[in-house]
């Protein structure tokens, strides 16, 4: 896709607003969680869908949406979760990992922070994040959840900040951050 999940355009910059879209939990479908603005709750869910359009504070280990915990929710185009359009999915680890590293190249003068990450093909936004422990939408950061689990306690994403190398890393799965949908 060229754009994030609920973005109304493709990024003009990497600060670009309306090229933010949504924040979602880890293995959430679209609900309306998903919405920077949308209402919380400590309830945490027993489901794979939990029934309403909170977006899931956790304030204690294992930091999820969902108690208890399940990793095959975002997994291919038939993911039982699969926020994304049909014939889509979330990129796994690898697949970020390689576009991630396709931002650095000297011929270019691109680089493997926020600046390479709009640089690319995908213009890739710095859309933030939204806390799990109260919803608030932190901002200068990009992070994209891949489909990617490692283990029982966090998911594997792709984040990068203002003049900071982007990474790969693992996160609670009740954070908000961005999709961005492959074709599969």
């Amino acid at each position: 896709m060229d754009r994030n999940l609920g973005a109304s355009q493709v990024a003009t910059s990497s600060d670009d607003e309306d090229a933010y879209g949504d924040l979602y939990q880890w293995g959430r479908f679209a609900d309306g969680h998903q919405c920077r603005n949308s209402s919380t709750t400590t309830t945490l869910s027993s489901g794979d869908q939990p029934g309403h359009g909170d977006f899931i504070l956790s304030l204690t280990g294992p930091m999820d949406w969902r108690d208890p915990q399940e990793s095959n929710l975002w997994q291919g185009v038939n993911g039982v979760n699969n926020p994304c359009p049909d014939g889509f999915r979330l990129p796994t680890d690898s697949e970020l990992n390689e576009e991630r590293l396709s931002w650095v190249d000297p011929q270019i003068n691109s680089s493997n922070n926020a600046a390479g990450a709009f640089a690319s093909p995908l213009k890739m936004p710095m859309a933030g994040n939204r806390s799990p422990t109260n919803g608030s939408v932190i901002i200068n950061s990009g992070l994209y959840w891949s489909s990617t689990f490692s283990g029982t306690v966090s998911r594997r994403l792709l984040f990068f900040e203002i003049d900071e190398n982007a990474s790969m890393n693992i996160s609670e799965r009740a954070r908000g951050f961005s999709v961005r949908c492959i074709k599969d």
